[in-house]
């Protein structure tokens, strides 16, 4: 019988110490049994991490001294991590029992694959889909869509293959593709830093794929909440950023002209006439984060 693969397992704890228990508790079901788990408590000011390694002390807790946002947190995680791949999840999933198999499978048939995500369902409701690949991202608005996005799982989005980006929620990564390619970019902190990893893996070669004979269930945006000014700040910091990094010239400024003569235009007439003060003040903040970081952020 064939070895099984080392997996480590990685995610991130931040006030939320309940939510990641519940995670912890569905991989205890899983078919896969070659695997480590490493938890990365980003500083969480508001919670007791200590009881992750209370209920399960096989679990490698790191308890950072400071937040260091999606990127920096998973990287942390990954530094120590021994498997020969890493499954970074997020910890408001829940895993069933057959996740893990497919998504080693597909990357030991194919060493061109450099990473991998598995159908990603809602947790409210398993019926419906949030991510069954990405389309490319667009030009003009620095934007992708989540394929069968809240469409039903009647079978539509079964077809594994490539897809555009990756999804962070729950991504899979040989160890060697990271020692070559290199880690998340931390700079982003939260949002769009996986698309940005992946932009960095096609570059270097490497196929970004979707397996859908595996799925996890998402409960969605509990640490930041799904529309909150830091969430404003930083997709609209982020979405520009990426562009930056990661689009040619002329794909820069179309993009570019599009954000000064429509899209900053719109948001902040939207802010304003919803009186959403708070979120004005953030996408203005996140603009002008831009301007004052020129040209230290390209690859």
């Amino acid at each position: 019988m064939k070895t099984q693969p080392l997996v480590s397992i990685i995610t991130i704890n931040y006030n939320e110490s309940q939510v990641t228990l519940d995670m912890l508790e569905s991989l205890q079901d899983v078919d896969y049994s070659n695997l480590e788990v490493i938890v990365v408590d980003n500083a969480s000011p508001n919670d007791d991490p200590d009881v992750i390694k209370e209920k399960f002390p096989q679990v490698n807790l790191i308890k950072s001294k400071e937040n260091l946002g999606f990127a920096g947190g998973n990287n942390l995680g990954a530094r120590v991590a021994k498997g020969a791949y890493l499954f970074f999840i997020n910890n408001d999933t829940i895993v069933p029992k057959e996740c893990i198999g497919p998504l080693v499978e597909t990357l030991e048939n194919n060493s061109a694959i450099g990473m991998v995500s598995p159908k990603i369902k809602f947790h409210w409701d398993a019926s419906l889909i949030q991510y069954a690949g990405y389309t490319p991202m667009n030009h003009w608005t620095i934007r992708n869509n989540s394929i069968g996005y809240h469409q039903k799982d009647d079978g539509r989005f079964d077809k594994e293959g490539e897809t555009n980006s990756i999804h962070g929620a729950a991504m899979m990564v040989p160890k060697r593709v990271v020692e070559k390619v290199g880690m998340m970019t931390e700079v982003y902190f939260l949002y769009y830093e996986e698309h940005d990893w992946a932009e960095q893996m096609k570059r270097a070669g490497y196929k970004v794929y979707y397996q859908p004979k595996s799925y996890i269930l998402h409960k969605e945006s509990l640490s930041t909440g799904k529309f909150s000014p830091l969430k404003t700040y930083y997709i609209s910091r982020n979405r520009i950023l990426f562009a930056r990094r990661n689009f040619k010239p002329f794909q820069l400024a179309v993009s570019m002209s599009f954000q000064l003569f429509i899209s900053i235009p719109k948001n902040v007439v939207g802010f304003a006439l919803k009186r959403e003060f708070k979120h004005l003040k953030a996408f203005w903040e996140a603009i002008f984060w831009n301007l004052k970081n020129h040209g230290a952020v390209r690859t």
